[in-house]
């Protein structure tokens, strides 16, 4: 069973998504607490709902983002967290919580990466026009979403499409990839080989049911 972390931002309808998943028993997990940086975010009451503790760690109490992220770990370590999941966390993160969690953070970005990382993935691959959009679930390493891959889902951009339209089945996609990807972890299925000197991390994957 995975003992895991969630750090959001917002809405945190990912985070929804995987307390259902574990309520389902879909995901062999239990989250053991979600942190927000925004203490007015709507989900953290989805936490609450599900009976999960939660904290409000506002990053502005904080002179740098190394000291901010040493309270995120300070807290995780005291919750028993092993793996840690952004789920809408809109903060950059530092080496402090990367080195405290080596390989054990888990993202979902909405697009294809490489392609369209950073801020407003969907605005970018919409005004791009790409035909195929979609969403990737990947390890967190120093760079910009650029950490080992785990899984993606394609979203066709369709003609009657906007902006909103397409971020909403993206998110959709979301929702549903975000927990598989975990259950992949909480079976054993995910197998992180740590760089060598001046390499990148590699992953294999044994993908479950589709």
């Amino acid at each position: 069973m995975l003992n895991l972390g969630v750090l959001i931002s917002g809405t945190g309808s990912n985070l929804k998504a995987v307390l259902d998943a574990v309520a389902e028993k879909r995901l062999d997990a239990r989250v053991n607490v979600v942190i927000s940086n925004v203490a007015t975010a709507p989900g953290l009451e989805h936490a609450r709902a599900h009976g999960v503790p939660t904290l409000v760690i506002d990053h502005k109490a904080f002179p740098n983002r190394a000291a901010f992220d040493g309270a995120l770990v300070e807290s995780l370590r005291a919750h028993e967290v092993d793996w840690v999941v952004l789920a809408g966390f809109m903060r950059v993160i530092t080496p402090v919580l990367l080195e405290a969690f080596p390989l054990r953070i888990v993202n979902i970005h909405p697009s294809l990466l490489p392609a369209f990382p950073g801020m407003h993935a969907q605005k970018q691959a919409f005004d791009y026009g790409v035909r195929i959009a979609g969403c990737t679930v990947h390890l967190v390493d120093a760079g910009t979403d650029t950490g080992p891959i785990l899984a993606q889902a394609a979203v066709p951009v369709l003609d009657t499409d906007d902006e909103p339209a397409l971020r909403t089945r993206i998110l959709a996609e979301e929702h549903t990839l975000l927990p598989r990807v975990l259950q992949w972890i909480a079976e054993g299925r995910v197998t992180v080989v740590p760089a060598e000197q001046g390499g990148r991390a590699r992953v294999s994957v044994t993908r479950g049911e589709v």
